[in-house]
């Protein structure tokens, strides 16, 4: 949503601060209009918030009642000095009429009035929510005839002023009383003389009429400056003071932020929550708070920071937490479908939830959705048992398999809960990689308990709901089900015509859709109005010839271009080149079918027109930050014809302002927030259609009769699927995007069918909020159009719920009765267009008009050319299953090819969660399994006791000398650990082969030294330098003591403990070794721990696993000696001489004399040797 309310409180603060700081929008600075004219102090307000204590009770909850009104008179002392108005400021409309609304009141009566309502639930127009905000202002005295109403809001074409001299409580139907003037958008404000004939003819006094002209000019600048898309002072006080001057109170106001705008207003919306101290940062953003009656729960709150920090959609509103029926459905505006349908069957009174997932979030995202969700769901039971809907249209881009297999997650963590719960579930998806996300559904079925059934595209979109809720419809379809034509000579028994009642009457040869029927609204012409002349210009944008810039490096909408062209056999590929400012002239690689091509880069929009006149369509891929500055950019080169942006949440007065310069230049402007459109056959925008197995499967590769134009791009994608089962196939579909001000309305593009011979037949899907529908309904009326037209406003839902619910798509929210999707529907039919009763029922109504148009011989359907070839990637090859080939290496241990690493299964996020350690982790990537817990921490102790030996061992000592020879860290690690071998280091494994061979070989302890001693072979693991029997190593003492309290059993230590008696028999330091006790202790545990067999230990211990714990923690010594080395600044080491023996057997003649320190004993011998 776009358009975001704030608190009063927050608007006045703005108000304040901007109100003579905001740049002019006068064309010329008036010296008249001034702060002179009139007098407007700092805001006086107060706000006063409440929490519910986490324990409620009568006492708790007056005592935060008590501090927060003592914390306020701290915080504001002025409020004991004067008369006082106090409100609610909840976004609660008609405040004083619900008497929420407290007058010339002392502090002390505007405390006992708090106190009486604070932490409250009260009932507002059949809303039902709890007080907890509050705003406290001084009391203005003042005349009725001073008060005025003055509201500013946007349109399409610009800001509308209303303007009245009754304001207050008592306004009544202001639309109907308000004078009104449109400041066009990148217009200047009127002059003092416009507005005084316009607006303010009804004010007597001069002063006073100046001064409100010169209030409303900073009013409107500060308006533009701040982004806001609705500004309302009811009333606005003006009075004339006794010296002469003139004060502005603004009493009551309302207001509306554009959140799309945030990058570039935040930081001034923020400043009135900054002290002198602070600056503006996220953390002291604007508050945008719930509607009155739908505070956050902790659930909603943390989806909506999870959508916060990711590029994908995911959105979560709890309508009925004990309702029966969940859904988690993927897409804007087939989250809209769904709810409609559960609202069509009379069942809104247990939809327990809206929301959707889209926009490709990743495994781990669509599994916190699904979790969040499920967890929700399970909590409250009912009688009848739980349904949960997973719908969702046909996607464009999102691998339905991987979103699936988060949801899947999620479902096997919840399986007991969603027995108890008695749950069903419904599946329907299509998409890229749809198969495999069924087919992982389906098995799921199979394990889970609960009952799963899964559809695919066959089967309508919302056919599931019926079925979920026990209801009749003949839509369903096996999952199996193939794509059938039905495009019959008459109503063929059995398909979808038959189900349609026998009062929609379809056209006949003679149809006229200028019908008008005396029932229908009465609309006012300031309100509708056709945007085109009676006989427009007919101009097609898109050819089998037509070619087109990408703005942006997309290369996966690119090649989707490139494949729909090579499919549609276009001689010339659609996409010339790309622009990409944020490199240099290059070629990127492309495939034109299996054929590998290159494709040119710009960085520079100019240089890409110059080489290639010929283009007149950009896709512009620019961000919602840049891509105002490259689409004005774009509108400026007359070739360019058309234009899609693609990038959401664009700021509305950008948006207004290309759609202002793009009208001048008659430039088409699809989107923002579009997936885009598509001409079967010739051409389609980025990723429009989907992969091309679906462009395939609904046969846009051959333009058929029907052309519609649509609001969702997800839901064009069902559409397409709809027309290709019911009709000849598309001929030319556009999702004109979601935003509230499209850059081409669905009425543009209608009158370009209208005027397209090829064109027989137009559908329309729109939605909730706005009115242009009832702009295609008056040109129907006017006769402007006669083609036959099925149409239908998704968002039929809203009027179950008690409170405003934001739907997908920033546009789609009515703000008055017009704008809702029954009452355009109803003006729709009542035109002559044909509108079934629900969405559910529009593939039979466009069969049963398609067919009768056939027969009629209005429609003669060419025959369909053989499917195409479909090239596909490899990489897409394997994602679907549809390839293999031989591995260059095996690995069984880590995956990183999913959105979260796993360690031998186990997910990363897991590895924390339950806190495995590092035992843990050399557990899973060791040993493939989880090791119980002491085992994991025996690892850890082995790796603490053998991190380090001091620095004269020989593998520090070399990491030491290579750290002092200036060589990097790896190379100095490196230098130590290839000394570790038989002599150093490398016992354990030979320690543990010689202890667990003599003991399964039943040898007693003394055969066992016997025998070595005859083999004249050491003992590995016995004996050390320093340590005897009589000075232990606690190194030993303290692995021993723990094995003995947590291994199961400890037979090779309690063998070799029987080899170091005999030993130290006979010398005292022939004991037990930390080398040898890891090595017994170690294969103790594999043997006797219960996670591996007989085969595996042996194997273990055979193929170095014990070494190898040895070098993994004496790579934590050897880098602390090598960063105590660089830390310490060494320089190079040399050896010492006198630490070296020099052995010469023939010393030259004539060479100096050394007298050697040390005395050689036979060193001639060894010299000679």
């Amino acid at each position: 949503m776009s358009a975001k309310a704030i608190r009063e409180y927050d608007g006045k603060l703005l108000l304040s601060e901007y109100l003579f700081t905001s740049p002019t929008t006068l064309q010329s600075q008036d010296e008249t209009v001034t702060e002179r004219c009139f007098s407007f102090s700092d805001v006086k307000a107060a706000q006063i918030k409440f929490e519910m204590p986490q324990h409620p009770s009568t006492l708790s909850i007056q005592t935060e009642i008590d501090t927060q009104l003592k914390k306020a008179e701290n915080i504001y002392p002025w409020l004991s000095d004067t008369k006082l108005v106090v409100k609610p400021d909840q976004l609660i409309k008609r405040r004083g009429k619900s008497g929420l609304l407290a007058i010339n009141k002392t502090w002390s009566e505007v405390k006992q009035w708090i106190s009486e309502r604070a932490l409250k639930q009260v009932t507002v127009e059949s809303i039902t929510g709890t007080l907890n905000s509050f705003i406290v202002e001084p009391f203005v005295p003042h005349k009725q005839d001073s008060e005025f109403y003055v509201c500013i809001y946007t349109v399409k074409e610009g800001d509308v002023i209303l303007f009245t001299n009754e304001g207050g409580v008592d306004v009544g139907d202001v639309d109907s009383k308000a004078s009104k003037f449109l400041v066009e958008i990148d217009s200047h404000f009127p002059s003092y003389s416009t507005l005084e004939a316009q607006l303010f003819a009804s004010i007597n006094s001069e002063k006073t009429k100046l001064a409100t002209y010169a209030f409303i000019e900073r009013l409107y600048s500060t308006f533009v400056f701040l982004n806001f898309t609705y500004l309302e002072i009811n009333p606005l006080v003006v009075l004339e003071n006794d010296n002469g001057g003139v004060s502005v109170f603004p009493l009551d106001m309302a207001a509306k932020l554009d959140q799309t705008a945030e990058f570039e207003s935040g930081l001034k919306w923020a400043a009135i929550n900054t002290t002198p101290t602070t600056l503006p940062s996220d953390d002291t953003s604007i508050e945008f708070p719930a509607p009155f009656g739908r505070d956050l729960t902790k659930e909603e709150a943390y989806i909506q920071e999870l959508d916060s920090k990711t590029g994908a959609s995911l959105k979560l509103t709890i309508l009925n937490k004990n309702g029966r029926i969940w859904t988690m459905v993927a897409g804007g505006g087939a989250s809209v479908v769904y709810a409609d349908a559960i609202a069509a069957y009379d069942f809104a009174h247990e939809l327990a939830n809206y929301g959707e997932y889209s926009g490709a979030p990743s495994e781990t995202q669509s599994y916190e959705y699904a979790k969040t969700i499920l967890e929700l769901m399970c909590t409250h039971p009912h009688k009848d048992g739980k349904i949960l809907i997973i719908g969702g249209g046909i996607a464009n881009f999102t691998n339905v398999a991987s979103t699936f297999k988060g949801i899947i997650r999620a479902l096997r963590e919840f399986k007991m809960p969603l027995i108890a719960n008695n749950t069903k579930i419904f599946v329907r998806r299509a998409g890229p990689n749809w198969q495999e996300g069924l087919r992982m559904m389906r098995e799921l079925g199979q394990t889970l308990g609960v009952e799963i059934r899964v559809f695919g595209p066959e089967t309508h979109i919302t056919a599931i709901v019926p079925l979920a809720l026990g209801k009749t419809s003949a839509h369903i379809k096996d999952f199996h089900d193939n794509h059938k034509k039905q495009i019959p000579d008459t109503s063929a028994p059995g398909t979808p015509a038959d189900l349609l009642d026998s009062n929609i009457q379809t056209p006949n040869p003679s149809y006229s859709a200028a019908k008008n029927i005396s029932s229908a609204p009465s609309l006012r012409a300031d309100e509708i109005t056709l945007n085109k002349s009676d006989s427009p210009n007919w101009y097609s944008p898109f050819t089998k010839s037509t070619r087109s810039i990408v703005f942006g490096m997309q290369p996966r909408a690119v090649q989707g271009m490139l494949d729909f062209d090579y499919i549609c056999k276009r001689t010339v590929p659609s996409v010339a080149c790309i622009v990409y400012p944020f490199s240099g002239n290059h070629v990127q690689k492309f495939y034109w079918g299996t054929h590998e091509t290159l494709l040119p880069v710009f960085s520079s929009l100019d240089e890409a027109i110059k080489r290639f006149p010929e283009v007149s369509v950009v896709v512009n891929f620019s961000s919602c930050r840049s891509v105002h500055e490259t689409t004005m950019q774009m509108i400026s080169y007359p070739n360019i014809k058309a234009i899609a942006i693609i990038a959401e949440g664009v700021p509305e007065r950008k948006t207004r302002q290309i759609i202002a310069a793009a009208n001048k230049k008659n430039t088409l402007i699809i989107g923002p927030a579009t997936v885009g459109g598509i001409k079967p056959g010739c051409f389609k925008i980025g990723n429009t259609g989907g992969m091309m197995d679906n462009i395939a499967s609904s046969k846009l590769y051959f333009p058929g009769s029907v052309a519609y134009v649509s609001k969702s791009g997800g839901m064009s994608n069902e559409i397409n699927n709809i027309v290709s089962r019911t009709t000849d196939g598309v001929y030319e579909g556009v999702a004109i995007g979601g935003d509230r001000f499209p850059g081409s309305t669905f009425l543009d593009h209608i009158l370009r069918y209208e005027a397209d011979p090829s064109v027989k037949l137009m559908v329309l899907l729109g939605e909730v909020g706005g009115v242009e529908e009832l702009r295609v309904a008056e040109a129907v009326k006017s006769g402007k159009l006669t083609k036959p037209i099925i149409a239908w406003c998704i968002g039929t839902c809203a009027k179950m719920f008690n409170t405003e619910v934001q739907f997908g798509h920033a546009g789609a929210l009515a703000n008055s009765e017009m704008e809702t999707a029954d009452y355009k529907n109803n003006a729709l039919r009542e035109a002559g267009i044909l509108v079934p009763k629900t969405f559910e029922e529009l593939p039979a109504l466009l069969n049963k008009t398609f067919s009768d148009m056939v027969q009629a011989g209005l429609i003669v359907p060419t025959p369909e050319p053989e499917p195409p070839k479909i090239p596909i990637d490899y990489a897409w090859a394997q994602e679907l299953g549809l390839v293999r080939k031989p591995a260059a290496f095996v690995s069984t241990i880590c995956d990183d090819r999913g959105q979260e690493l796993l360690y031998a299964g186990m997910r990363i996020s897991d590895v924390f969660k339950e806190e495995i350690g590092i035992g843990g982790v050399v557990s899973l990537l060791w040993f493939k399994r989880r090791l119980p817990d002491y085992a994991c921490k025996f690892v850890e102790m082995v790796l603490m006791l053998t991190a380090d030996h001091g620095p004269a061992v020989s593998g520090a000592h070399n990491t030491i000398v290579t750290a002092r020879a200036g060589k990097d860290l790896v190379s100095s690690l490196c230098s130590g650990l290839l000394t570790i071998g038989n002599r150093f280091g490398g016992a354990l494994d030979g320690a543990a082969e010689q202890f667990s061979s003599a003991y399964d070989m039943g040898l007693s302890p003394r055969q066992f030294v016997d025998s070595m001693r005859k083999k004249n072979k050491l003992i590995l693991g016995i004996g050390h330098k320093i340590k005897s029997r009589t000075n232990p190593d606690l190194r030993v003492s303290i692995i021993k003591d723990y094995a003995r309290k947590h291994f199961v059993q400890t037979p090779i230590l309690d063998y070799a403990l029987a080899v170091e008696n005999i030993t130290t028999a006979k010398k005292d330091n022939l004991i037990l070794n930390v080398d040898g006790a890891i090595a017994v202790l170690f294969v103790d545990l594999l043997r006797h721990s219960g996670a591996f067999s007989p085969e595996e230990s042996e194997e273990y211990a055979r193929i170095g696993t014990l070494n190898g714990l040895f070098v993994l923690g004496r790579s934590i010594g050897f880098i602390g000696h090598y960063l105590d080395q660089k830390r310490l600044k060494q320089g190079l080491y040399r050896h010492p001489w006198d630490d070296i023996s020099y052995l010469n057997t023939s010393p030259s003649a004539g060479s100096i004399n050394v007298t050697n320190d040390r005395v050689q004993v036979g060193a001639a011998k060894i010299a000679n040797a």
